[in-house]
C-alpha cells in the first residue's frame, strides 16, 4: 500500500495501491474498445442509478474470461491497471501469435507460460477443469456452466477453495462463507486474483471520487419530509420507521432478494453467515 505525507487533512488518511508490480502504462490497442458513459441515465434521459457521472476518460480492455484455446501455451508479456475493474490483468501471447488480456493472478511473473487444458500441471494461472484439482486448492475465474466463461472470484484478491468432488459436481467454499456445487466440467484457473491489497484502500478526499464518477450522496435525514421517508425535524433526528427504506420507501434492510425459484438455489449447500 501507498501512504501519502499529512499535508492536508484528507491527504493524512488516504491511501492506494502500490502499482510497482505492473509492467506498462498503456494498454494494447487492438484490445481496448470504447464505452460511452450513460451517467446513470436511461433512453429517456432520466436518471434511473444516482450517484453517478463525470470522472477520469478510459478505454475499455476486452478480456478474455474464457480462455479457450486449450492446449496451447501461452507467454506472459505485461501486467496493466484495468480502469473497469479491481483486478491487474495480463496481456497474453499464445504460441500461435494471438494476443489476449487475462485475469493476472496473484504473483504472475512477466515471461512467465500458462496453459488452458483439460489435464495440466498445477502452477498458478493454469487453468483446468475442477474434476482434476485436488481438494484444498484455491481457484478464481470459475465457470458456473461449461464453456460459457468464468463468473465466481473474479475481483481483486477472491478466490475460492475446492473441498471435495460429489459426481458430476465440484464443492466450492467462496469467500463470501457460501458453500456451493459447482458442475465439475466447468474450466477454473489456479490461483488468487491478484491486487488483494484493494480492499485497504482509503480514498481520502472527495475530489478523489469524482475522478471514479462517484458523485455526493445526501443522507435522507438532512433532506425535508417530502423528499425522503428520514427527512424533516429539528436538527439531526434520528430515523423515526420501524424498518429501514430507501427514498422511495421501499424496505432495504433484512428483506431477501434472491428469487426463491432460481434454478440454482438446489446447488447451494450452505448460505453465505448472516453478519
Amino acid at each position: 500500500m501507498k501512504i501519502y505525507k499529512p499535508t492536508s487533512s484528507s491527504r493524512r488518511q488516504m491511501t492506494s495501491v502500490d502499482y510497482g508490480e505492473l509492467t506498462a502504462n498503456k494498454p494494447h490497442k487492438a484490445l481496448t474498445a470504447k464505452v460511452s458513459k450513460s451517467s446513470g441515465r436511461n433512453n429517456q434521459g432520466r436518471i434511473t442509478m444516482r450517484h453517478q457521472g463525470g470522472g477520469n476518460k478510459r478505454r475499455y480492455r476486452m478480456v478474455d474470461f474464457r480462455q479457450d484455446k486449450i492446449d496451447i501455451s501461452a507467454k506472459i508479456e505485461t501486467i496493466e491497471y484495468d480502469p473497469y475493474r479491481t483486478a491487474f490483468i495480463a496481456l497474453v501471447i499464445y504460441r500461435d501469435g494471438e494476443r489476449r488480456y487475462i485475469l493476472a493472478s496473484k504473483d504472475l511473473k512477466v515471461g512467465q507460460e500458462i496453459i488452458t487444458s483439460e489435464k495440466s500441471v498445477l502452477n498458478t494461472g493454469n487453468r483446468l477443469k475442477l474434476k482434476n484439482i485436488p481438494i484444498g486448492y484455491q481457484v478464481y475465474n470459475v465457470e458456473l456452466i461449461p464453456g460459457k466463461g468464468g463468473q465466481l472470484a473474479r475481483s481483486a484478491g477472491s478466490y475460492a477453495e475446492v473441498l471435495g468432488q460429489e459426481g458430476k459436481y465440484s464443492v466450492l467454499k467462496l469467500l463470501s462463507g457460501e458453500v456451493r456445487k459447482v458442475p465439475s466440467e466447468s474450466y477454473a484457473s489456479l490461483g488468487q486474483v491478484s491486487n488483494q491489497d484493494w480492499n485497504l484502500v482509503n480514498i481520502g478526499k472527495a475530489g478523489r471520487s469524482r475522478w471514479l464518477g462517484i458523485r455526493p450522496t445526501v443522507r435522507g435525514k438532512a433532506m425535508n419530509p417530502v423528499d425522503h421517508p428520514y427527512g424533516g425535524g429539528e436538527g439531526s433526528q434520528p430515523r423515526g420507521t420501524k424498518r429501514p427504506k430507501d427514498i422511495w420507501g421501499n424496505i432495504t434492510g433484512g428483506r431477501k432478494t434472491r428469487k426463491r425459484k432460481r434454478w440454482s438455489t438446489k446447488l447451494i449447500i450452505q448460505r453465505r453467515p448472516k453478519k
